[in-house]
């Protein structure tokens, strides 16, 4: 079964799992992180059959490239206050039609490589970040844009670390995954052709560090979905709430 596990969100988990104090710095040699992470998340599919999913989790960090989950990271700039560079990411989005009863006849949805680029920046009250990818599979030959607020407080052995979001999808990308075509309509879903739209996301993370060397990270968001996804014959909410546990043990 295919589950839709959003890029930004899953992006957020491992960063914080990443910002202890050996991340905190300009990386001068190779780091090493293994762990995992598990999750639970309400799919907006009408009827969708929600599941409990656990990943591990691999990080390999030098001063030229990151790679995180699912994630690859060029750098071509990095500094304590600023950073971009190019991005590669696979994402399980999608669902096939025994995924739920609402979605027999509907053909399969495939996730696939994204590809494009990254900023983030560090300021006096906060940190920002952005990020566009394509679609570089071509199976939606969409484009998304999304661009990240947060600021963290530290107390203790504890960093607690509200954050904001706003994720900008394109007309092909919501038609692909949210869209119904003329051969898939029936009388109980009609033919729906998906348009540009935003998400709005809110969360809270909270990361431990249980050790130097180790660290856990709980992340607790909601997904404001856009007009034209919870417009969408195949959609029966208009929010999209997560639960994500994360563990990393560095080297």
């Amino acid at each position: 079964m295919n589950k839709t596990l959003p890029f930004f969100r899953s992006g957020v988990l491992c960063v914080g799992l990443m910002t202890s104090s050996v991340f905190a710095q300009e990386i001068n040699k190779s780091q090493w992180g293994i762990g995992a992470i598990v999750s639970s998340e309400k799919i907006p599919y009408s009827d969708f059959d929600d599941k409990a999913e656990g990943l591990p989790l691999l990080l390999y960090e030098n001063r030229v490239i990151r790679f995180v989950g699912t994630t690859l990271d060029w750098k071509l700039h990095s500094s304590e206050t600023s950073s971009f560079g190019l991005r590669l990411r696979y994402s399980g989005e999608g669902y096939e039609a025994k995924d739920s009863p609402f979605l027999r006849g509907m053909e399969e949805r495939h996730g696939g490589v994204w590809a494009g680029g990254y900023g983030g920046w560090n300021t006096s009250w906060a940190k920002l970040s952005a990020e566009v990818l394509a679609d570089a599979s071509g199976e939606s030959g969409g484009t998304r844009l999304s661009f990240g607020l947060e600021r963290s407080f530290a107390s203790g052995n504890f960093e607690f670390t509200p954050y904001f979001s706003t994720h900008f999808l394109d007309g092909k990308y919501v038609d692909y995954y949210y869209g119904v075509q003329a051969n898939e309509a029936t009388s109980a879903r009609a033919a729906y052709l998906g348009k540009s739209t935003l998400n709005l996301q809110a969360g809270l993370r909270v990361d431990y560090a249980l050790t130097p060397k180790q660290r856990l990270s709980l992340d607790l968001s909601t997904t404001r979905l856009g007009t034209e996804i919870k417009n969408s014959p195949i959609v029966d909410r208009s929010r999209q709430n997560s639960v994500r546990l994360g563990y990393l043990y560095l080297f």
